[in-house]
């Protein structure tokens, strides 16, 4: 099964192995030391962060080491930045609304209401 990006980051577990291996590369042990998870279960996480693209795994000597590949982030980046760009321009959009009212009615003949400040 072919997994992304978003499946991998979507577990807390996951970003905290990819938060260690930014830092640099370690072995399977290394890593499952950081957790109170067991190593098969650490195993599980690995397997599915390198069918993400995300890790990357060699081989020296008896040991496997993990490394982060980070690039995989540009996918994210860009999905979010296509909701950034959107967001932004709505919320200025409602600022720019909110602005317009306030200004129409604090030049308003109109009375607050007792109640209203």
């Amino acid at each position: 099964m072919r997994r992304d990006v978003f499946q991998a980051i979507a577990d807390p577990t996951r970003r905290e192995i990819i938060d260690l291996l930014a830092r640099n590369p370690q072995n399977l042990n290394a890593i499952a030391d950081n957790f109170s998870i067991s190593r098969p279960a650490i195993s599980k996480q690995i397997k599915i962060l390198t069918q993400c693209g995300l890790v990357t795994i060699s081989r020296q000597g008896r040991e496997h080491y993990c490394t982060a590949n980070l690039g995989k982030f540009r996918e994210v980046a860009g999905y979010i930045e296509k909701y950034r760009v959107l967001w932004n321009s709505k919320l200025d959009a409602l600022g720019e609304f909110l602005e317009k009212e306030a200004e129409a009615n604090k030049n308003s003949p109109i009375k607050p209401r007792k109640n209203e400040k």
